[in-house]
């Protein structure tokens, strides 16, 4: 019995090696995010000379469209960037410590991840930034029809304050 206890508590502790297709996939995926997004900016400049070449009026519709496009462009690289977070902390909770972030200054910041609650934590704060960015982004295209719009838009504006405030302060 002694036996088969021994070989089963392996193949449990050996089963935590199935993470890596998750690490795997998300270090890909934030990859393909990374190149696309760079892409998409590298668009944002030809855009920029349809607005030097434009008239007056098709100057501010442009503007917006280009405003709008880097903020979408700010989203793709947060995203990517959560991904990247995440392939690392599960890797370092589940496989091994990542020895070159241990002995990096700057890792401390952002890459160590010692529990479930740190990888929750950093990962909320970036999807907060996503959603923040997001918010802005379709506030760049709402037309206002009548005054409940404004006020709907202030009270998202509020919202938005308080989650950046509330955010700040689950770190104290």
């Amino acid at each position: 019995m002694k036996l088969v206890e021994k070989y089963f508590e392996k193949l449990l502790w050996n089963s935590r090696l199935m993470v890596l297709v998750a690490v795997l996939s998300s270090l890909l995926l934030s990859l393909v995010l990374f190149v696309i997004t760079a892409i998409d900016v590298g668009s944002l400049f030809m855009h920029a000379g349809e607005y030097l070449d434009s008239t007056i009026e098709a100057r501010r519709m442009l503007k917006i469209k280009i405003v709008a496009h880097a903020v979408g462009s700010i989203d793709g690289f947060l995203l990517a960037t959560i991904l990247l977070i995440f392939a690392l902390g599960l890797y370092e909770l589940f496989i091994s410590d990542i020895d070159e972030a241990k002995g990096c200054g700057r890792s401390v910041k952002v890459l160590v991840i010692n529990s479930l609650d740190d990888l929750k934590s950093k990962l909320a704060k970036v999807i907060l930034m996503i959603l923040v960015v997001t918010f802005f982004e379709v506030s760049l295209s709402m037309t206002f029809v009548g005054a409940l719009d404004l006020v709907y838009f202030s009270l998202g504006i509020l919202m938005v304050s308080l989650a950046l405030y509330f955010g700040s302060k689950s770190k104290h």
